[in-house]
């Protein structure tokens, strides 16, 4: 791991919903940095009103230009769209293999590990491999309360996208 840190700051466009996160200092090169990336971007998708509907998020070089530069800044990672209906991505959104999707549920779309985690949101980071090439998919899910509690944190190497709904959604989005 690099010395330098990875700092994340989120953003809007306006309407107070959140539309992606600045990355400064360098991306995440680990899965346990995608996890931290994760656990703070779910953290804010419980806050009631930041994410509207269960959204996919796309990691992108493009660097922010307004209000003004962002010193540092590598990348973006931004809203590409919810899953389903206006405004969702199309086939051949993802032309170029983005580095990190990520899909954020709300506390009112997502589905509680357990009875004592009722109203938390959820979210899943899915880290496109190259099977064929022998890199593996990675992906992690975490979910946590309005409060910032996590209730539930796992990753994962080797991971069949087809096998859970979250990364069989961000597969089929990667692949149309």
């Amino acid at each position: 791991m690099s010395e330098r840190p990875v700092e994340i700051a989120p953003f809007s466009r306006g309407d107070r919903l959140l539309s992606g996160f600045v990355v400064s200092g360098r991306w995440p090169d680990s899965i346990r940095e995608w996890v931290e990336f994760l656990t703070l971007a779910v953290r804010l998708a419980a806050v009631p009103g930041m994410v509207r509907t269960t959204s996919v998020f796309s990691s992108t070089d493009d660097r922010p230009d307004e209000p003004g530069p962002v010193p540092d800044a590598v990348g973006l990672v931004v809203l590409a769209g919810p899953v389903v209906g206006d405004g969702a991505p199309a086939p051949g959104r993802f032309i170029y293999l983005p580095s990190a999707l990520l899909l954020l549920h709300p506390p009112r779309e997502s589905v509680p590990s357990s009875p004592e985690a009722v109203g938390a949101a959820s979210g899943c980071v899915l880290l496109p491999g190259l099977p064929h090439l022998g890199l593996d998919h990675r992906a992690a899910w975490v979910e946590a309360e309005m409060d910032g509690t996590v209730t539930r944190l796992e990753s994962r190497a080797g991971v069949d996208p087809s096998k859970d709904p979250d990364t069989a959604v961000l597969a089929m989005l990667l692949a149309a």
